[in-house]
């Protein structure tokens, strides 16, 4: 006798004056809104302008979903191409089917893309986005719930999941006999849960150890990626949905193994302080008159970063002028994977060209000025 279980919902899409509302892409949006919340906050405390996560975002969501759809059709191809496939259900996301691998390696190279538009190193976005997309993938796996799809091996767990027959002739729909929703016989393990638990556990184990440690150089994303696939490999073993299949044991299982052993080399290998930025023009004196005025008054994103050590950082954000660099400042800002200029020993920074934080020149104008200064957050470095 079955004393509890997990319900799935019947419905999975809904219609607004003739539109459909899908409660999978409701789930996506809202775990990238919750990522681009969290980014958002930690690039502040880098020294990021406020919302450059939407200039990031603009680029790694697109790419990302298109990864991920890409990664989902290599892998499991013959749903769309195979015998009885329907190849124009490729297109169909809404309905399942997205990838985290390929979401990564695709929101990857829209954010590189980003990175270079604003003059930032890409690992600054990657380390601020750590703990935040494992928060996105713990919302997203709801999506999963109301598809009543990807769920595991059968169980006589008290939290065994309960799955509906889904109308194929109505899509999104529970199947119905007498009006009656009809259920799958017995219950099953609700591995979307399950990683959505373990996903909020990688999210808090992220925060908490680049909090203490403060993680450079894109470890502490290489660290969510390691804590991921140690969770999505034995999740993974309890998924019954269709899958291919190496010497008997699911791909994606391999796949989880191989991303961990690269993260875990990258993580071992790559050291460095974490990266803090400001404006490339940031001033060195302090302004005066109606220079001051400006300055005071700017709140353009500028149009490049330099890399500092988070002494002159925590200098500037006090004060709003970047002290000089010392032998010891040069030394954390290279291991960073900042490329600080040499001393000019014509003037003050911005007069003449500019080294970025990315190791390319920006050409000032006119006004030796390149945008103006990011409007700079008051929180403490530590506090992300």
């Amino acid at each position: 006798m079955i004393l509890a279980a997990i319900p799935s919902p019947t419905t999975s899409v809904w219609h607004v004056l003739g539109l459909p509302i899908r409660a999978y892409a409701l789930c996506i949006v809202l775990g990238i809104v919750a990522a681009v919340l969290i980014m958002e906050y930690r690039l502040r405390a880098r020294g990021v302008a406020h919302w450059a996560s939407l200039d990031m975002a603009v680029w790694a969501v697109p790419f990302g979903i298109i990864g991920a759809r890409i990664y989902h059709l290599i892998t499991s191809p013959q749903e769309y191409f195979g015998s009885g496939g329907h190849p124009i259900d490729a297109l169909y996301i809404w309905k399942g089917g997205l990838g985290i691998w390929g979401a990564v390696a695709g929101g990857a190279f829209g954010a590189w893309i980003a990175a270079r538009q604003l003059g930032l190193p890409l690992s600054v976005f990657a380390d601020s986005l750590a703990p935040g997309l494992p928060v996105a993938q713990a919302i997203g796996r709801f999506g999963n719930w109301f598809n009543n799809e990807l769920y595991g091996k059968a169980t006589t767990l008290p939290w065994g999941l309960r799955v509906h027959d889904m109308d194929t002739t109505n899509p999104g729909h529970a199947l119905t006999i007498d009006g009656e929703p009809v259920t799958k016989a017995g219950l099953y393990h609700p591995t979307f849960l399950y990683e959505a638990v373990w996903d909020i556990g990688v999210a808090v184990l992220v925060w908490l150890l680049d909090r203490k440690y403060k993680f450079g150089r894109g470890r502490a994303f290489a660290l969510y990626v390691m804590a991921y696939t140690v969770g999505r490999f034995w999740i993974e073993m309890l998924r019954i949905d269709d899958a291919n299949h190496i010497l008997g044991i699911r791909l994606n299982v391999f796949t989880a193994i191989i991303v961990f052993l690269l993260a875990l080399a990258y993580f071992v290998i790559v050291r460095g302080p974490r990266a803090y930025v400001v404006p490339d023009d940031a001033p060195v004196t302090a302004p005066e008159g109606e220079e001051a005025a400006v300055a005071d008054g700017s709140r353009r994103a500028p149009k490049s970063y330099q890399v500092v050590s988070e002494a002159r950082f925590e200098a500037y954000r006090t004060t709003g002028i970047l002290p000089p660099d010392t032998p010891e400042d040069r030394a954390l800002e290279i291991a960073a994977g900042g490329h600080p200029a040499d001393p000019d020993p014509a003037g003050p920074a911005g007069n003449t060209e500019a080294v970025l934080a990315t190791g390319a020149a920006a050409t000032n104008g006119p006004d030796g000025a390149t945008g103006g200064d990011a409007e700079v957050d008051k929180r403490p470095a530590d506090e992300n």
